[in-house]
């Protein structure tokens, strides 16, 4: 087991700005990114945290992650918008895309939301939040332009990405539903996150470079690559699809056939749909049903070992209170591989490390 390093929200995002400002881009896109990054940490989502940096360095020093880019729009047919994210960081254009899409869902009380060639997008749910926050229900159906990862179901190589689906509901007077998943049977940051942990991987989520299932994760981490399964098997499998179909291709962001392996840019393409539940004439048994619902599913009896039942979203504010209180744990292996990461950009590793923890 790799050893590990215990580091508060505030100074880790200040050490994890320093490096994307090095990289060129402008203070508050760096702030945003790193912002967007100890989040995911913070909710529990650390394979969408701080231990992709060096992925994001790898790819602005091949030139596919491109700083200071911002959401063009491509068509604006009220309710309906089409945006190009120019493959700049996905923590600024999806930010902007949802802005818009709130705004436009304000107005017509849905909004459309095309958005292709945004750079990493990362947790998706934190668009959702967005979203969220102005009482909107959201939902994103998003595909990967990467190398491919993920086996269809009844196939032994890959050839598609994670392909994450996100829905979110408000539920009055309490903490929203905020579903927020890969279509693959584990995000592959986790497997990156387990491979440098040292661990090994449960049963039932990857194969090796033979197609035969494995509890390895170094063959979702370094070659000879294998694939990650589906969730559910051929239900994860159809949710996948679609993310290519409407996120890849309806968004024209494109879908992924290539056995090009090389890139190391993570480009999304997202379809959101946006909808103000007040505007449809249902807002008052929406309001009592689903509080009545979510109280009804939490009163199951817990099965053993569970403490109680939840709902989606749940688990990551539980998650995110206790880090805010004992700090984010980041392994020595994805530590070192930051600090190697701001050293390519010119940021050196003590001065990092110092800024990371307060000092």
């Amino acid at each position: 087991m790799a050893s590990s390093h215990t580091l508060d929200a505030g100074p880790l995002t200040q050490a994890i700005r320093m490096i994307f400002a090095a990289g060129g881009s402008e203070p508050r896109e760096a702030e945003l990114v790193a912002a967007n990054l100890v989040m995911a940490n913070l909710t529990g989502h650390d394979s969408h945290g701080v231990g992709i940096v060096p992925r994001y360095v790898e790819s602005l020093r091949e030139g596919s992650l491109a700083p200071n880019r911002h959401a063009v729009v491509k068509l604006d047919a009220g309710p309906m918008l089409a945006l190009d994210g120019q493959s700049g960081y996905g923590q600024v254009i999806g930010r902007e895309a949802t802005a818009m899409a709130i705004e436009r869902a304000r107005e017509h009380g849905v909004c459309v939301l095309a958005l292709a060639n945004s750079h990493h997008l990362c947790r998706i749910g934190q668009w959702a939040e967005q979203a969220l926050d102005a009482r909107l229900v959201s939902i994103s159906f998003v595909n990967v332009i990467s190398r491919s990862i993920v086996a269809p179901f009844g196939g032994t190589d890959a050839r598609f990405g994670t392909n994450p689906v996100c829905i979110g509901i408000p539920i009055a007077g309490q903490p929203p539903f905020l579903l927020d998943m890969a279509t693959s049977a584990v995000a592959q940051g986790k497997v990156r996150v387990a491979h440098n942990k040292g661990e090994r991987l449960p049963e039932g989520l990857l194969l090796d470079d033979r197609g035969r299932p494995t509890t390895d994760p170094r063959y979702g981490v370094v070659p000879p690559f294998g694939a990650l399964q589906t969730t559910g098997q051929q239900k994860g499998y159809g949710l996948a699809v679609v993310c290519e179909l409407l996120g890849g291709a309806l968004t024209g962001t494109g879908t992924w056939h290539s056995d090009d392996r090389s890139k190391k840019r993570i480009l999304n393409g997202m379809l959101s749909i946006l909808i103000d539940p007040a505007r449809l004439g249902t807002a008052e048994t929406f309001a009592r049903e689903a509080a009545a619902f979510a109280d009804w599913v939490r009163k199951s009896p817990p099965a053993a070992g569970v403490d109680r039942v939840r709902i989606a979203g749940e688990p990551e504010r539980e998650t995110r209170a206790r880090r805010e209180r004992e700090g984010i744990a980041v392994d020595d292996t994805t530590w070192q591989e930051i600090l190697a990461a701001g050293e390519r950009l010119g940021v050196a590793a003590a001065a990092l490390d110092r800024a990371a923890r307060g000092a």
